[in-house]
């Protein structure tokens, strides 16, 4: 894959890659598939707070360890609306828009949130239950009238992601497939161009500007209804707000569950006695979903980054006020600090205080339906299929390439 060597000795401890003030090019190098980054353990152990250099300019510390990355997202003296300025430190060709969920912070954020956490509320998750099951139901009889082999990732995982969350928005059936272009190129990270990202994000943003439009006309009970109606009678929201967040919701509840499904049965079928398990274990499913939203790391780039706005103790490191800092995810979820033997996949670990979604006030809204969603889609896969295999050989499975996710373009199955 293009590996930088790594200095030290070849046996035993790896040692850390990087000489002191050095700031490497980070990514540090293209992902393999779904294997952790090998210079997350020695960063983790001798330089927890590394300096690097990110894609699109700017000098940041990247921070590999658990307590130092739940920091970093829970301390308010971490800011994300610094991290998004003009001229900030980043990974993508484009900054997120400054009235964006993810980049407010304080009272606006919290308001916010309140506006769409009430349709993501544990109740209001569970209630969808039935639908969920049904849309995966659907999908997998049109995959099974078809027979075997399947795309898991075209017949069922897009489609199903991509259902739920456009049943949320109140989007048309017939429009649903745009979004996944979209989506790509939203989290385009060098595969797509500039240009091409701001059309893309020009183009979703009309389209649901025209969806509002519509509900202006005809009043709707989905969220881009209730968002609607927080604007034009309650001023709970302006209307680039309006339109942010259903752009935000759209993407951050499409990905997740369109990935992490072939993802989670990749990791399965490469630990065939668990996969076993499972089959045999429907209610050990809830922990399995948790342990493997910490083992795989879906991110090829690390973390939203923050900008310190004071001077700030991480890590050993003093941060200065206005330097930026990109908590690692991934490197977090696999620290021996919080999870015994973290490279081993542990389908019954408890607790499990994974950083799967994040933490603190920008903590993923939708996480408790990606968990149901993941969890209805193994227990309904398991139970109709319980051959379901790899249909091509491992190796010539194809991976997306340029993008912030990890995952497969293509995923042949059998059963």
């Amino acid at each position: 894959m293009g590996r930088r060597p790594v200095t030290g000795p070849e046996a035993g401890v790896r040692a850390c890659p990087f000489g002191a003030g050095e700031a490497p090019a980070y990514p540090f190098h293209a992902p393999d598939r779904l294997e952790p980054d090998p210079y997350w353990e020695p960063l983790r152990r001798e330089q927890p707070l590394q300096r690097v250099t990110l894609p699109y300019g700017g000098e940041a510390w990247l921070a590999t360890r658990y307590q130092d990355v739940r920091t970093v997202f829970a301390d308010r003296r971490f800011s994300r609306q610094l991290a998004v300025a003009p001229g900030a430190p980043r990974f993508l060709p484009h900054q997120p828009p400054p009235d964006a969920v993810l980049s407010v912070e304080g009272p606006d954020h919290a308001r916010l949130r309140r506006l769409v956490g009430k349709v993501f509320t544990p109740r209001r998750v569970e209630d969808m239950r039935p639908l969920i099951q049904r849309t995966a139901d659907g999908l997998l009889d049109a995959m099974e009238e078809i027979g075997p082999p399947a795309d898991l990732v075209e017949d069922f995982s897009l489609p199903f992601a991509v259902s739920m969350i456009c049943e949320l928005l109140g989007v048309p059936p017939e429009d649903r497939k745009r979004f996944c272009a979209w989506s790509d190129a939203l989290l385009t990270t060098t595969a797509h161009t500039p240009a091409q990202v701001r059309d893309y994000m020009m183009q979703m943003h009309d389209y649901l500007g025209g969806l509002v439009a519509q509900r202006r006309v005809r009043p709707t009970e989905d969220l881009i209804g209730s968002l609607v109606t927080a604007r034009d009678e309650e001023d709970k929201l302006t209307e680039g707000e309006l339109v942010r967040l259903a752009e935000a919701i759209l993407i951050a509840g499409y990905e997740t569950s369109a990935s992490q499904i072939p993802n989670f049965l990749y990791i399965l079928f490469r630990h065939p006695h668990l996969l076993e398990r499972l089959r045999n274990d429907h209610d050990l499913i809830p922990d399995a979903v948790e342990e493997l939203l910490r083992f795989v790391p879906i991110g090829t780039v690390d973390g939203f980054p923050r900008t310190a706005t004071e001077d700030v103790e991480l890590g050993g490191v003093l941060v200065k006020a206005g330097e930026t800092v990109v908590p690692s995810m991934g490197a977090a979820n696999r620290d021996p600090a919080l999870f015994t033997d973290p490279d081993e996949l542990d389908l019954a670990r408890r607790p499990n205080q994974h950083l799967g979604f994040g933490a603190g006030p920008h903590h993923c809204l939708g996480a408790q339906l990606a968990r149901v969603e993941l969890q209805i889609t193994l227990t309904t896969l398991f139970r109709r299929y319980p051959g379901l295999r790899l249909a091509v050989p491992e190796e010539s499975l194809s991976w997306k390439e340029g993008l912030m996710v990890r995952g497969m373009h293509t995923m042949p199955v059998t059963w």
